[in-house]
């Protein structure tokens, strides 16, 4: 029996790794792994090494947030971060527009047009780390470092759980850099 083939997204994926010099091999699961538990499941590994991919919208800006599967995003915390009134879960059609992958399969890369992307710290705890590779059932391991080299992204503490002075300001106003590095 031949393998199904592999999603265009997937090996546009693939292709950026490459290019970039990743180690990191796309590896195309059995089934689709939409949450990070499941993918977690899949690949033995904690929850909090999978790298959930979330797009936003602040003030009508895209931005990828690449977090820990161990938490939720602080919505108001990465507003603040990035100096915006509020930050807005994107639409399951917004996402396939700005990122050209579907909700579940979203990758940190391989997007038609640059997304400002924060990443974040919690990763960092873990020597490797898994992400979304195009489509749903397909990933791909990294580190916390190249994550953040692949994506030209910032490092921030965006969990729900207590902060840690890593990014931001003393007194809540945000971080020029990191609302400048997503363009908000």
């Amino acid at each position: 029996m031949t393998p199904p083939p592999v999603h265009p997204r997937v090996t546009e994926v693939a292709r950026i790794l490459r290019e970039a010099g990743s180690s990191g091999e796309v590896r195309v699961l059995p089934a689709d792994v939409r949450t990070a538990a499941a993918a977690a499941a899949a690949l033995e590994v904690p929850v909090g090494a999978i790298v959930n991919s979330l797009l936003f919208t602040a003030v009508g800006q895209p931005v990828l947030v690449l977090t820990s599967g161990a938490h939720r995003v602080d919505g108001g915390k990465v507003a603040a971060l990035l100096g915006v009134p509020s930050l807005e879960k994107a639409a399951p059609e917004v996402v396939r527009e700005v990122t050209g992958q579907p909700i579940g399969g979203v990758a940190p890369v391989g997007h038609p047009e640059p997304i400002g992307t924060l990443v974040d710290v919690e990763l960092a705890r873990h020597p490797r780390v898994w992400a979304a590779a195009g489509h749903p059932a397909a990933v791909f391991p990294t580190t916390y470092e190249e994550l953040l080299a692949l994506t030209a992204g910032t490092a921030a503490e965006v969990g729900d759980g207590p902060s840690t002075p890593a990014t931001g300001t003393v007194d809540g106003s945000p971080t020029p850099d990191v609302a400048e590095a997503v363009g908000t």
